[in-house]
C-alpha cells in the first residue's frame, strides 16, 4: 500500500496512529540533526520530521528535493502549542517519519510552482507545462469546483426528471454559422464528417423521439478565432424540453442559476430575483450591449431628435443619414483629464466609432470643444435629456445606431471599470428577450440571428419586413457576460421552410443540408424549446478568473494552439494517402 491517508486529512484523533504517506516534496529545511520536509497532495500538507538519530535513513533524506516524490512512513505525533501552524489545516499534528522511499524524482522546474502562484510568467511556457501549473492551488481549486459544479448540474437535472443522453461526436456538416472542423472519412474517400458546433438538430430530433427532458454536458467545437472567453472546443449545459413556452425555460434556468449560487458562490449577493428581463431592443439602447452589466447605472440617452437641426455637423449628419446621437452622463466625471478622455476616445474608436464629443457640466456652464456649435438652450436641453448635473460629464457617440449604441456601450463598461462600479460581491442576472430573427449582411443577405431552427415571434414581419422580425430567443446574462442562450423552436416543417425562404435557402438545399430535420417534423414533432450554457464561462466567473482558459485543465492558446502537445501538427504523407487527402498549401 502505498498510503494510508492523504496529506490532508490527519488531525488530532489520528495522534498515535502509524501512517504510509506518499506525495511531493513541496519544502525542505534542514537543520542538522532534524529536518523538516512539508509533504503535498492535492488534499493539503503535512509536516514530517525525520530525527537523524531515531528516525528515517538519512543518506536518503539528505537527497530530497523541490518536488521528489516519496513515500514516507511514521507515526502521527501532536504538535507542542507553539509549534502549531495555524495556515495549515494539518497544523496541530505532525509525522514522525521511521522510512522515507523516492519514488520518482524530479528535474529542476521550469518556473517556480508555488512561490508565486498567480501564473504571472509566461503564458506561452505555463502552457507549455501545463502539467506542472496544475499543481498550483490556484488552478488545482478552479478544477475542483468546476468538478463538483458540474456534478451540482447533474443532480439538479436528474432532481428536476431530465434524462442525460450523449449525442453524436461525428456528425453531417449543416452550417450554422460558425466555421466547423472537418473530418476525413477514411471509408468514404472525399467525404467527411464535421466536429458538431453543438448538438442542436440532435436535442430537437430527442424532442420527436418522445424524449421530452433532455440534457447533456457536451463538447462543441469551432474553428473560430480566440479570444479570452472562447476556445475551439468548449462545454455546455445543454437542455431541451417539450411542450413549454419561454417562460418555462427561464424559470428552470433561473432555479438552477440560484441553487448553484447558494452552493458554490453564498457569499454573492444577488441582485434582482426574479431575474430582471428586458428586450434586446432596449438593453442596446440603454446599455449599448445585448449582454449588459447591470450591477451599475450608467444608461445610454438617445438625443437624437433633440440635436438633428443643430449647428454641429457631426450629430445633424449623422440623423440625417438614418443614424442616431447617444448620450453617456457619467456622474462626477468632470474630474476626468484629456488623458481619460482620450482613452476613452480610443475605446470607442475600437468599436468602429469615429470618435468621442464631451461636454463638461460645471458651476460656471459648459465647458466642451463643440459647445460652439449649441446656443445656450440647446446645451441645456441636452442636459437636461442626459440627466446631467454640475460635476458630470456627458459623453457622445453619433453614428449608425448599431455603431453608437456599441461603442459608447464599451465606454460605459470602460468608464465603470475607471471608477470602481463594478462590484464583485455582486451577481447581477438578467435575461434578454426579443432578439432579431435575422441579421443582414451585404454579400450573403439575411442570415439566422441565432441559428435557423428559431421560432419567429411576429410571423407577418417575417415575410414582409425579415429586418424587424423578432424571435422567440433568450440570452441569460451574468454581470456582462452570456451564460446561456435559448429558444423556442420551430417544430413545423411548413414554418421551417418558411423561414428557409427568407434566408435564401432553396427547397433543393434545404434538402441536403436538413432533409433529416424537415422529415422528423413529419412525424408528430411536439412544441419544444431549450437553452445552453457556456460552463467553462461559468466557472470561469465564479471563480473570479479573468479568461476561460484558467478554469481548464488543458487549453489551447489564444491563436487555438496546444502548446504542451504540439497541436496542430503535420500528419505523415502515407497517413494523408490513406485518407485520399492532397495537401496544397498556397503562400
Amino acid at each position: 500500500m502505498l498510503r494510508t491517508h492523504t496529506c490532508g486529512e490527519l488531525r488530532k484523533p489520528q495522534v498515535g496512529e502509524s501512517v504510509t504517506l506518499s506525495g511531493w516534496v513541496h519544502k525542505r529545511r534542514n537543520f542538522g540533526e532534524l529536518v523538516f520536509v512539508d509533504l503535498r497532495d492535492r488534499y493539503g500538507r503535512v509536516q514530517v520530521v525525520f530525527n537523524k538519530e531515531t528516525g528515517a535513513d538519512f543518506a536518503v533524506v539528505d537527497t530530497l528535493k523541490y518536488e521528489y516524490v516519496i513515500q514516507v512512513e511514521g507515526i502521527v505525533v501532536d504538535r507542542d502549542i507553539e509549534a502549531v501552524n495555524n495556515d495549515l489545516k494539518t497544523g496541530e499534528i505532525e509525522i514522525h517519519a521511521s522510512t522515507v522511499k523516492v519514488l520518482n524524482t524530479s528535474k529542476p522546474m521550469p518556473f517556480e510552482i508555488f512561490e508565486t502562484d498567480k501564473g504571472e510568467e509566461d503564458e506561452e511556457l505555463r502552457l507549455k507545462y501545463r502539467y506542472l501549473e496544475l499543481r498550483r492551488e490556484r488552478l488545482k481549486n478552479n478544477i475542483i469546483l468546476r468538478t463538483k459544479m458540474v456534478k451540482a448540474i447533474r443532480d439538479f437535472m436528474e432532481k428536476a426528471d431530465f434524462l442525460e443522453i450523449e449525442t453524436p461526436i461525428l456528425v453531417k456538416g449543416t452550417p450554422e454559422g460558425s466555421r466547423e472542423y472537418l473530418v476525413p472519412s477514411r471509408l468514404y474517400p472525399g467525404n467527411f464528417y464535421v466536429l458538431p458546433q453543438s448538438p442542436q438538430q440532435m436535442k430537437q430530433l430527442l424532442m420527436v423521439a418522445g424524449l421530452d427532458k433532455y440534457f447533456q454536458i457536451a463538447r462543441c467545437f469551432r474553428d473560430e478565432d480566440q479570444r479570452g472567453d472562447r476556445q475551439p472546443e468548449f462545454t455546455q449545459l445543454d437542455m431541451e424540453m417539450s411542450f413549454v413556452e419561454e417562460s418555462d425555460v427561464m424559470q428552470l434556468n433561473e432555479s438552477l442559476m440560484l441553487d448553484l449560487i447558494k452552493t458554490f458562490a453564498p457569499e454573492k449577493k444577488v441582485k434582482e430575483v426574479p431575474f430582471p428581463q428586458m428586450t434586446y431592443a432596449y438593453a442596446m439602447n440603454t446599455y449599448g450591449s445585448d449582454k449588459p452589466d447591470i450591477r451599475f447605472d450608467l444608461p445610454l440617452v438617445d438625443i437624437s431628435e433633440k440635436v438633428k437641426d443643430s449647428e454641429f455637423s457631426v450629430f445633424k449628419s449623422a440623423v440625417e443619414q438614418g443614424g442616431v446621437v447617444k448620450a453617456l452622463c457619467v456622474k462626477g466625471g468632470a474630474q476626468f483629464s484629456r488623458k481619460d478622455i482620450d482613452r476613452l476616445t480610443d475605446v470607442a474608436k475600437i468599436y468602429k466609432a469615429k470618435g468621442l464629443a464631451y461636454l463638461f457640466v460645471e458651476e460656471a456652464g459648459v465647458r466642451s470643444p463643440i459647445a460652439k456649435f449649441f446656443s445656450e438652450e440647446e446645451l441645456q436641453v441636452i442636459i437636461k435629456e442626459s440627466g446631467a448635473e454640475v460635476g458630470d460629464i456627458v459623453l457622445f457617440a453619433a453614428d449608425t445606431w448599431d455603431i453608437a449604441c456599441d461603442a459608447l456601450g464599451h465606454v460605459r463598461l470602460a468608464v465603470a471599470d475607471q471608477l470602481g462600479l463594478r462590484d464583485d460581491s455582486v451577481f447581477a442576472l438578467c435575461w434578454v428577450t426579443d432578439f432579431p430573427m435575422f441579421e443582414h449582411d451585404e454579400t450573403m443577405g439575411f442570415q439566422a440571428k441565432h441559428h435557423p431552427f428559431t421560432s419567429p415571434k411576429n410571423i407577418e414581419d417575417m415575410e414582409t419586413s425579415p429586418e424587424k422580425a423578432l424571435a422567440k430567443a433568450y440570452d441569460m446574462v451574468l454581470n456582462g457576460n452570456e451564460i446561456g442562450g435559448g429558444s423556442i423552436r420551430i417544430h413545423d416543417k411548413g414554418m421551417q421552410k418558411r423561414v428557409f425562404d427568407v434566408l435564401g435557402i432553396s427547397d433543393e438545399q434545404a434538402q441536403a443540408r436538413f432533409g433529416h430535420m424537415l422529415e422528423a417534423f413529419e412525424y408528430g414533432a411536439p412544441p419544444h424549446g431549450g437553452i445552453a450554457w457556456g460552463i467553462d464561462r461559468l466557472v470561469m466567473l465564479f471563480a473570479g478568473e479573468p479568461n476561460i482558459r484558467e478554469v481548464i485543465a488543458f487549453p489551447k492558446d489564444q491563436k487555438a494552439k496546444d502548446l504542451m502537445l504540439g497541436a496542430p501538427s503535420v500528419m505523415p504523407h502515407e497517413q494523408l494517402q490513406e485518407l485520399s487527402i492532397a495537401i496544397d498549401i498556397k503562400e
